[in-house]
């Protein structure tokens, strides 16, 4: 008999040797082994889909919001994953979150113009354009310090202008207001914009454009992180999500990014206060209830002014 023979012969023996050390009959061994493929298979679409999700809208998108945006896609692919298992997935393959140290903002506040009187504490509002916060960060680049003023829709989360300079003069933050007051889609109805107390915002030649535009001015009074937690809280999200904490090349590059940041932002990525839904799509659709930074608020009374 040729070792060919005889190897074929001794194979099937083998096989059964093998399985009976293990307890199982070899339809078990397969059907085993074949889970074990179909899991190790699932488990790497789920990391795509995880993965390619974040490099669309952010990469610090968390689990419960990237279970419920792509629970469709699980399924069309026949992966069956409820949250909490989804969670314990992301955490076994190093895909949760990390989470950020504190940050520190400033404002110079030390000037004599006109400081308004807040209008707002412990008070949310109740619909689109009843009340818009603003903000200026910086953005680091290989020239130096840029500066990005923003304007939000405190109800719909929407950053409805913004303006990127090389520069912290006033007529940074009137850009960013004039956008904003452009992409006003309830124009006939009272608004109150609010600020801290900086010297760009308390400026005269902000204030006069804002209330020429109907707007009620209303300002932090001293520093709570909770009086302007809106407006800090995007900042945070442009910066850490959408690649403006990084050092950028230039303005041009900053200004490109940034406008691509606040797209994402206001039409694809999904809010816990929203009920997990996106800003734009509240802003047109205002009829949830609500979710603020602190508790025991009261809602934002209409204005008779």
């Amino acid at each position: 008999m040729s070792k060919r023979d005889r190897a074929k012969k001794e194979k099937p023996f083998k096989r059964k040797w093998f399985y009976q050390c293990f307890g199982i009959s070899k339809q078990a061994f397969y059907k085993r082994l074949k889970t074990l493929e179909n899991k190790q298979m699932n488990d790497q679409k789920l990391i795509t889909m995880v993965k390619d999700y974040r490099n669309k809208v952010g990469q610090r998108t968390g689990g419960i919001k990237l279970h419920k945006e792509l629970k469709d896609e699980f399924e069309e692919s026949g992966i069956k994953i409820g949250r909490d298992k989804f969670y314990c997935f992301l955490r076994l393959h190093n895909l949760l979150v990390p989470k950020l140290k504190n940050y520190i903002t400033t404002t110079n506040s030390k000037h004599n113009f006109r400081k308004y009187k807040n209008l707002v504490k412990d008070q949310v509002p109740t619909r689109p354009e009843q009340l818009w916060v603003c903000d200026i960060t910086y953005i680091k680049t290989e020239n130096g310090h840029n500066y990005l003023a923003i304007v939000t829709d405190a109800y719909s989360r929407q950053i409805m202008g913004y303006k990127l300079a090389d520069h912290m003069r006033t007529s940074l933050c009137m850009e960013a207001l004039d956008m904003a007051i452009k992409n006003r889609r309830y124009p006939n109805l009272k608004l109150i914009l609010h600020s801290d107390r900086g010297l760009q915002y308390c400026n005269p030649k902000y204030t006069m454009f804002a209330e020429s535009n109907g707007m009620i001015l209303s300002m932090t009074e001293q520093y709570d992180p909770y009086e302007n937690a809106v407006a800090e809280r995007i900042n945070r999200i442009l910066k850490y999500e959408y690649g403006l904490k990084q050092t950028i090349k230039n303005t041009a590059i900053a200004q490109k990014i940034t406008k691509q940041a606040v797209y994402i932002y206001n039409n694809l990525r999904t809010h816990f206060s929203l009920e997990l839904r996106k800003p734009a799509e509240v802003h047109l659709n205002p009829n949830i209830k609500h979710r603020s930074y602190r508790k025991n608020k009261v809602n934002l009374p209409e204005l008779s002014i």
